[in-house]
């Protein structure tokens, strides 16, 4: 039996080890794949100390990863139109039975040598595209991706406001920019965060601590507040702010994940400007192919948002880096 290394989070301990496990074998519309670079984003952070638990997971431990990019290493029966040695891109997850089941949450994610992949979660990953950045796409660029193009439905010339400019955050910079919205203003508590945002695209980079970042935003905005803000840090005090600075039939939209309540401090006002708060997870089928064919044709530059390649081995060293934002990592990626 060949074995592989595989990063397990046991659930109700809530405890991650690298340890080796069976190289599973694909079954009937699913391959394997050989894992070739694997994305260590928030929510894994948050999965390992409690914050996020997973709802459809059958048993108790599960291999982390929803970012993953690879080789077709083998096909299961009936697969056609793939074949092993392919680059390819995995979608963060998939619909069973009418539920939406995340990689790496709610099954077996790429935090191993190998992982498994129904066929229709495949994208095809050009030569042009290196397996860390094309890793990352399935989550960091396309969550922020759906938010902008399908939830909030961004329109060129619109101001908007981006709150977290952490591994999607710095990826809503850079694709608002590419859309046409205007101004982008960044919020973020960080010097550095707020430089990258600045160096990814956005016109206003501002702490969101600063006694006139009203007056500011009204200012770069001409005096119309923002047409969308969107909230990557899952943080009450930035959902309350944000509201704040929406002009009328503004929306906010919720992707920073959190369990903590959501308070409208002023609902008269919130009714009388008709705002929108919008939930936000994941993408649209199509977004990482979309995507991935932006990054081939020179419109999306992925290039400087790996911050550091570790070993599988060093998972739970890049899941401390990433809780701590040692370094000020936009993504961290594992390589078995």
């Amino acid at each position: 039996m060949e074995l592989m290394q595989a990063a397990r989070l046991h659930i109700p301990s809530r405890t991650l080890t690298v340890e080796e496990v069976p190289v599973p074998s694909p079954g009937p519309g699913h391959v394997l794949i050989k894992v070739e670079a694997a994305g260590v984003c928030l929510s894994d952070v948050h999965l390992i100390d409690g914050t996020l638990t997973p709802v459809h997971l059958q048993g108790d431990t599960v291999t982390l990863g929803h970012e993953v990019a690879g080789t077709i290493a083998e096909c299961g029966p009936d697969v056609t139109g793939w074949t092993a040695g392919q680059r390819v891109v995995l979608q963060a997850g998939e619909v069973r039975d009418g539920r939406v089941l995340t990689r790496g949450v709610d099954y077996d994610g790429g935090w191993a040598g190998y992982a498994l992949a129904a066929v229709d979660t495949l994208v095809a990953l050009p030569d042009s595209i290196p397996f860390d950045q094309g890793a990352i796409i399935p989550d960091a660029v396309s969550t922020p991706w759906g938010a902008i193009t399908t939830t909030a439905d961004i329109r060129p010339a619109q101001a908007v406001g981006v709150w977290g400019i952490g591994g999607l955050g710095v990826h809503a910079v850079q694709l608002l920019r590419a859309i046409g919205a205007y101004p982008i203003v960044a919020v973020d508590p960080s010097p550095a965060a707020r430089r990258r945002a600045l160096d990814f695209g956005a016109d206003l980079a501002l702490d969101p601590a600063h006694p006139s970042l009203r007056e500011q935003v009204l200012a770069a905005t001409g005096g119309r507040a923002l047409a969308a803000a969107f909230d990557f840090a899952g943080v009450a005090a930035v959902r309350e702010q944000a509201l704040s600075l929406l002009g009328p039939k503004g929306r906010l939209v919720l992707i920073g994940l959190t369990d903590q309540p959501l308070t409208v401090t002023d609902g008269a006002l919130f009714s009388y400007l008709q705002h929108q708060i919008l939930g936000h997870y994941g993408s649209a089928e199509d977004a990482v192919a979309q995507l991935t064919a932006l990054a081939e044709g020179g419109r999306l530059d992925l290039s400087r948002s790996i911050t550091d390649v570790l070993l599988l081995a060093d998972a739970t060293k890049a899941v401390e880096r990433l809780r701590t934002k040692e370094g000020d990592p936009i993504r961290l990626v594992l390589r078995p």
